[in-house]
């Protein structure tokens, strides 16, 4: 009966962090930034595949970000993971080979 209850505690406890790491909103959608451009599918796409160098950029330098908040959304964010998925590769190819 205790170890039930300890799980169940550790359990409502791992949930309650989790939703704590929920993303809001994003309340600049949509909306021009400082280029008077909002980020579509083509510069997700570039973010994504820089993505790698600019977090290692932004260790030494504080004004650059990973993602341009200035977007309109889903297409953004599609470019955004296949430039990444572009950048490291899926890894698939190597699992069919062995079997």
């Amino acid at each position: 009966m205790k170890s039930c209850l300890i799980l169940i505690v550790f359990v409502l406890l791992l949930l309650n962090i989790l939703a704590g790491c929920a993303p809001g909103p994003n309340q600049s959608k949509g909306m021009a930034g400082e280029h008077e451009v909002v980020a579509g599918f083509w510069l997700g796409l570039w973010h994504g595949f820089i993505a790698p160098f600019v977090f290692v950029a932004s260790l030494i330098k504080s004004n650059f970000n990973i993602y341009e908040v200035h977007n309109n959304g889903t297409w953004y964010n599609f470019g955004y993971l296949f430039g990444l998925a572009c950048f490291f590769g899926s890894g698939g190819n190597r699992t069919a080979r062995r079997n």
